[in-house]
């Protein structure tokens, strides 16, 4: 009985600290992230508008940023976009390519096809459209004349235009001040990126690169979707 006792007193503070934890819950889901991944979406205090690190704690890791086996046909240095399935490949050598996670709009949803990127804007300005304060006069009404880049600008830190035959298409690829909506649906925008990811693809892509957005289709079928999602 003593022995039991004294088993007791010692196992008791052991399952009263595993309770009681002095690091914030932020603190400990990091612990459980890849090292890699906390410097990858870290802050960039250089920017001109310094960038604070995105929380990607809750973040399914299928939308992180990883270089992967590509098995689709187009040439290193295409941007392809599968909307379905929330990624966006930058297309290298070797039938590899930088998988990026997305989140569509509505906008980004409503074009699809091949096109270039015409130009490209560091903490871009932007202008809602008719369409989008039609649906949220009160949020982006008074943003009608534009708004300038930084840290609240829907476009994030980069933007990509996209231009057919030097036709603004009106699609972009930019980044988010929602980080959350990553690998979601959204209401508006067109294709967004992390903040960090789209600072990434736009140093890794001239004017000039070619574009495919894919719609209502899917760039792997699922044992090649499987096959590339092991492939970390």
């Amino acid at each position: 009985m003593k022995n039991a006792i004294r088993f007791f007193a010692v196992l008791l503070p052991l399952a009263l600290a595993a309770c009681v934890s002095t690091q914030s819950p932020q603190q400990q889901a990091l612990r459980r992230i890849d090292p890699a991944y906390v410097a990858m979406y870290g802050p960039r205090p250089d920017e001109s508008h310094p960038l604070p690190a995105t929380d990607i704690s809750e973040v399914d890791p299928r939308f992180l940023r990883r270089e992967v086996a590509y098995y689709g046909r187009e040439e290193p240095g295409t941007i392809v976009v599968d909307t379905a399935a929330r990624h966006l490949y930058l297309v290298r050598e070797g039938g590899r390519a930088i998988r990026y996670g997305i989140g569509v709009g509505k906008e980004g949803l409503a074009w699809g096809g091949r096109a270039r990127v015409g130009r490209k804007a560091m903490w871009p300005s932007w202008t809602p459209t008719a369409a989008m304060i039609r649906r949220e006069p009160e949020r982006n009404g008074k943003w009608a004349g534009g708004m300038q880049g930084g840290l609240d600008n829907p476009l994030g830190a980069r933007a990509l235009y996209l231009y057919d035959g030097g036709r603004d298409t009106m699609y972009r690829i930019h980044g988010t001040t929602e980080p959350w909506s990553i690998g979601q649906s959204v209401s508006s925008g067109c294709i967004r990126l992390f903040n960090q990811d789209v600072i990434d693809l736009y140093n890794r892509v001239p004017v000039g690169s070619p574009v495919v957005v894919l719609q209502g289709q899917r760039l792997f079928d699922v044992d090649d979707e499987m096959r590339v999602s092991s492939a970390y």
